[in-house]
């Protein structure tokens, strides 16, 4: 009855180290993923900036044909 009491006491100690391998694993993946989010609001926030003043600037500019290059060339 010993070994495998001790046989049980082994693959549990093991059990408990993966299962804080994991969690450990699983909290950098988390932080990871929010400090993406956290980037894609900002580009997100950058490229709605950038577009409202673009569109501002083509309204104040005149067009210039000479500026359209067709496909071809």
């Amino acid at each position: 009855m010993e070994p495998r009491l001790t046989e049980l006491e082994i693959k549990l100690n093991l059990a408990e180290d993966a299962i804080d391998a994991l969690n450990h694993t699983l909290f950098r993946q988390q932080q990871q993923i929010d400090l993406l989010q956290a980037q894609m609001r900002e580009l997100y926030r950058q490229s709605q900036t950038t577009d409202s003043t673009d569109a501002a600037e083509a309204l104040n500019q005149p067009a210039d044909p000479r500026a359209e290059i067709p496909p071809h060339y």
